[in-house]
């Protein structure tokens, strides 16, 4: 398979910044993240050693994210950054010492170009990749906050509506740690929505020693959220139109909330869910 296979979903990975910004006004009160919004993997990394389909997976990226963070961030006017480059070479949502930070083994697919992979390339990667994106988030961040609008920081995520021969119930869910100011009147607008099965900090936890929240919002003292959206919701355009309105229809008023402006620190529940793990971080 050639190496460009795996770029199919995207636009080949030439430009060397892994980085997509999206500008927008500070005023908007909100910065909008999106931590595996790509697919691609830049040449001379090839395919990884697995099959294109693998590209079309979850474990490449999270499907209609993109989509519904660029949609939303024009509906609301806000900035956003997204990664230009697949999870499978390197997660930006995990703090640099976690285990997962580069899989091997991802939803039952080997890695056979992760396998092999030592702490040399780890460095390289996390400078290549991981670094560019967490400097944008902190410098977009620091920029706002020096212009005297400290952001609510909303990172977009979608997860698959089958987990190990489980159907997931849930359209939609809403993570958070200790800092509750965003994440309860966002599911509080949800449930109040007709139809909608929502998660509250389902179908993951959202405390997670050192993913992108952790280091950019809970140690700032930003008001926070992490929304995860069944795939199969936002997999096409309209789903994607769909799920962006909803979520700009229930940011915009939220926003403005003073209490939600002024940094505050809540602390982690991250370090009792270490203990509960044995020091596990995932």
């Amino acid at each position: 398979m050639p190496a460009s296979a795996a770029l199919k979903l995207d636009e080949p990975f030439l430009d060397p910044h892994p980085v997509e910004t999206i500008p927008g006004s500070g005023e908007s009160g909100i910065l909008i993240l999106c931590d595996h919004a790509s697919n691609a993997v830049p040449p001379d990394l090839g395919d990884l050693g697995l099959p294109e389909s693998e590209f079309h997976r979850h474990i490449a990226y999270d499907i209609g994210a993109a989509a519904v963070t660029r949609s939303l961030a024009r509906r609301l006017g806000a900035p956003a950054i997204l990664t230009q480059f697949s999870r499978l070479i390197i997660d930006p949502n995990r703090g640099r010492d976690d285990p997962t930070l580069v899989m091997r083994l991802s939803d039952g697919a080997v890695v056979p170009g992760n396998a092999r992979v030592d702490d040399t390339e780890v460095q390289r990667r996390i400078a290549r990749f991981y670094d560019p994106y967490d400097h944008a988030i902190a410098d977009a961040i620091h920029r706002a906050m020096a212009s005297g609008h400290p952001p609510v920081v909303v990172t977009v995520h979608s997860f698959t509506p089958v987990w190990r021969g489980w159907p997931r119930p849930w359209h939609v869910g809403i993570l958070w740690d200790a800092d509750d100011r965003f994440a309860k009147p966002l599911l509080e607008g949800l449930q109040a929505e007709s139809g909608l099965v929502v998660g509250d900090n389902e179908p993951y936890d959202g405390a997670l020693a050192g993913d992108t929240i952790d280091r950019h919002a809970t140690v700032r003292g930003l008001a926070n959220a992490l929304i995860e959206i069944r795939q199969d919701l936002i997999a096409s355009n309209e789903g994607a139109e769909e799920w962006a309105e909803r979520f700009a229809r229930l940011m915009e008023p939220l926003a403005v909330w003073p209490e939600l402006r002024a940094p505050r620190i809540f602390g982690t529940r991250t370090r009792d869910r270490l203990r509960q793990h044995g020091g596990s971080s995932s």
